[in-house]
């Protein structure tokens, strides 16, 4: 318990640890004015035997319980606001210090991983933490701290009381330890099936077109209500060995009440115990276990915590990228490769590739489906590291830059447009936060989406849905460049930007392109034949490797891949340029 509560306010971080610790100090002020109410009733108990009550016993004794509940009161209210606060701050940074940590990392940990795990880490077990967690601390250390404190208390009244006490207090804490024990594997199998059930309820949902289109309803329900049901059985199965032990906390407790009431009164007809002892050992056995039976009940959440401070960590301590390089700003846009390999994992992707991109200039990259096009350009921006060769950005390693200054010099166009659930006005600044709606409105115009953001009742101000989903999807690809041409970046990647473009769109789709990639260095991936033509450079890449490179002219005079594609006039199976 003391391992898993110090994992906790590490966790929680060196300020939100100061209030714990200022909480728990007041904690102990509090259970030395709990326990007050023993030595106030030993004077009114004493008095009454000798038949020497006053009014000055009285008072003496009201006033002890009358200070020490106030004392109290306000004591409790000071230490369950600060941890409280430093509970739910913590978790609330927390989730700050992930998603910081998730930009630097590589992006080929998200493949790996699943978005069902990230998600229920940043959601329910930090919200577990920040419920569970804060009350577990304030009420078992409350328990156990008055506990002690009355048994030691006790120890000086009768050195044999206090020994059956603390008896009691080590069969409790053996109990305990042993039901925490027993839940470390059934709390990680409750925390893995929630997972999994977030896992495939946002697979359910965010395939939902594919499962009607497939008739996969059936097929998807069953997998969500397994997932459910997993998570029932789990939570149902972590529930019924702590109901035993905390059985057994409480058959402990009642016990060794009795015990102490049992020699209590021993000791008095035996005569070593004097009445006035006796009396008070008899109100101590009903006080003793008061709260000690909730923290009891409690403690068995510690697993809880332990297992979702391990799981928020397992996420910061995933090794980011090398970001501390320098704020630079390049010479030139030249890019350059020089004998870059990269795989992921064991596959390799690319084989000592070299090219040169000079600034201010367009070049394509064609090839078949899974031949490395795509991971080129990720090199390029740095989404990941080569494993060998280097990547430069003017003359300088992309590495030597820091991560936000280098990625300042590259927009990115997709295929695949995500936008935000927000106005249409806050999607487009995301390239530029502290833009003004006169400057979001003309990199609208330029984008060739001014025209149907403003048919929209609310223009603008607009709120579309996750994704973009309320809008069409050459409406989102716009909203996309409008976005990039907000950043105004001096290098441009298209990533199939114009793939799927249907015909009313192209027009608009095409001249925003054209806004965006003026007078900047442009790499494009792209399968449409007039898109790639009027490259400056064409690179043709083939398992991993550049096999030709040249003009559309230069290309199509040689035998070749780039021959070939031009000749079918269509894309052939498996093909993405």
């Amino acid at each position: 318990m003391l391992k898993t509560l110090k994992k906790f306010f590490d966790f929680c971080g060196k300020e939100n640890r100061k209030l714990f610790i200022i909480s728990i100090r007041l904690g102990v002020i509090s259970a030395i004015c709990s326990a007050m109410r023993i030595p106030a009733a030993a004077v009114v108990i004493k008095a009454l035997l000798d038949n020497n009550v006053t009014v000055s016993t009285l008072w003496t004794s009201l006033g002890i319980i009358v200070v020490s509940l106030i004392v109290t009161i306000a004591i409790n209210m000071k230490s369950t606001m600060l941890q409280t606060k430093a509970g739910y701050r913590a978790c609330a940074d927390k989730r700050v210090e992930i998603a910081e940590h998730l930009r630097y990392l590589p992006m080929g940990w998200f493949n790996d991983n699943s978005l069902g795990e990230v998600t229920s880490v940043t959601t329910n077990t930090m919200e577990n933490m920040a419920n569970i967690a804060t009350r577990v601390v304030m009420v078992t250390t409350k328990g156990f701290l008055t506990s002690g404190i009355i048994a030691v208390m006790m120890l000086f009244f009768d050195w044999r009381m206090g020994l059956i006490t603390l008896a009691g207090l080590v069969l409790f804490f053996a109990v305990n330890a042993a039901m925490q024990r027993a839940e470390q594997t059934l709390s990680k199998h409750k925390f893995d099936a929630d997972e999994r059930l977030v896992s495939k309820v946002l697979e359910y949902v965010q395939g939902i077109a594919e499962v009607k289109n497939f008739d996969l309803t059936n097929d998807s329900s069953t997998q969500v209500h397994t997932a459910v049901e997993e998570s029932r059985k789990a939570s149902f199965a972590m529930e019924i060995p702590s109901v035993l032990y905390m059985l057994a906390q409480l058959v402990i407790n009642k016990l060794t009440g009795v015990a102490v009431c049992t020699a209590a009164i021993i000791f008095c007809l035996g005569g070593t115990m004097e009445l006035s002892n006796c009396l008070l050992m008899l109100i101590c056995s009903f006080i003793l276990f008061e709260q000690l039976d909730s923290a009891g009940s409690f403690s068995s959440l510690f697993r809880s915590i332990d297992i979702g401070v391990d799981k928020a960590n397992s996420i910061l301590n995933v090794e980011p990228m090398d970001i501390d390089g320098e704020d630079l700003s390049p010479r030139c846009e030249d890019i350059t490769l020089s004998h870059v390999s990269f795989s992921y994992d064991s596959k390799p992707i690319l084989r000592d590739v070299s090219l040169t991109v000079p600034e201010k200039t367009t070049v394509a990259i064609v090839g078949p489906s899974g031949s490395g096009k795509s991971t080129l350009c990720n090199l390029m921006a740095r989404f990941w590291d080569v494993q060998s060769g280097s990547v430069s950005l003017g003359g300088k390693d992309v590495r030597e830059y820091s991560y936000d200054s280098l990625i300042r010099n590259f927009s990115f166009v997709f295929q695949r447009t995500y936008l935000f659930s927000d106005t249409i006005a806050n999607n487009i600044r995301f390239g530029k936060p502290d833009a003004t709606l006169e400057e979001v409105k003309a990199a609208a115009e330029k984008a060739r989406c001014y025209d149907f953001i403003m048919a929209k009742p609310d223009g603008f101000d607009t709120v579309i849905g996750e994704g973009g989903a309320t809008l069409s999807g050459g409406e989102r690809q716009r909203i996309s460049i409008a976005r990039a041409i907000m950043k105004d970046a001096p290098i441009i990647i298209l990533d199939e930007a114009t793939a799927n473009v249907d015909p009313e769109n192209e027009k608009e789709l095409m001249e925003a392109v054209s806004e965006l990639t003026h007078d900047k260095t442009v790499i494009m991936i792209a399968h449409r034949l007039k898109t790639v033509r009027n490259a400056d450079c064409i690179f043709v890449v083939d398992h991993g490797e550049i096999v030709q490179q040249g003009t559309h002219d230069e290309l199509v005079a040689v035998d070749g891949l780039y021959r070939r594609f031009v000749v079918e006039r269509k894309q052939a199976a498996g093909w993405k340029v």
